[in-house]
């Protein structure tokens, strides 16, 4: 070999041993996953339901019955958020607060509808309702009658109301 190709190869040596530094370094620990939205709490000013999330949850407790799947309807998602909004301004669990369902949603233009409704409050996250619902007989019928294909859900939170988080879980065909 002679002796200029002798600093040659050193200075590559030397880069290959860089560079070897760099590719032996770990990799950085991967982000921790982000908290599914169906176990964010309701309660605290601002806080915005998961709707998503909520519709996959139950579409696949529906889907695991047998049913069809739902699709988060905006008209719906308005009038579930009015009515969890008239009973935490009222401090009153009901679903006659705004009137009966049919009422309610005649006004919404969903005349001639089959509707189910589930209100409740209490529960901090969409999780801990569902759960509630589908350990009570009446709700988790609700939430598995037949030919229901949209929904609107809403979580209304009032700090000085006794349950503090309103719900209303509205489904129709």
């Amino acid at each position: 070999m002679t002796m200029t190709k002798i600093p040659a190869l050193a200075a590559l040596l030397a880069l290959a041993g860089c560079a070897a530094e760099t590719f032996d370094k770990p990799a950085p620990p991967p982000a921790p996953p982000a908290t599914p939205g169906f176990y964010a709490s309701m309660a605290k000013p601002g806080a915005k339901i998961d709707a998503q999330g909520a519709a996959e949850m139950i579409s696949l407790y529906r889907r695991n019955h047998g049913l069809e799947s739902l699709t988060v309807d905006p008209a719906l998602m308005e009038e579930a958020r009015r009515q969890a909004e008239a009973m935490a301004g009222a401090d009153k669990l009901s679903h006659e607060v705004r009137g009966s369902l049919t009422d309610r949603l005649n006004r919404a233009g969903f005349a001639k509808s089959r509707a189910v409704e589930n209100v409740s409050a209490g529960y901090h996250t969409v999780a801990e309702a569902f759960s509630g619902w589908r350990d009570s007989k009446p709700h988790n019928a609700n939430m598995l009658a037949p030919g229901m294909t949209r929904m609107g859900i809403a979580a209304v939170y009032n700090p000085n109301a006794r349950y503090h988080v309103f719900w209303a879980l509205v489904l129709t065909n």
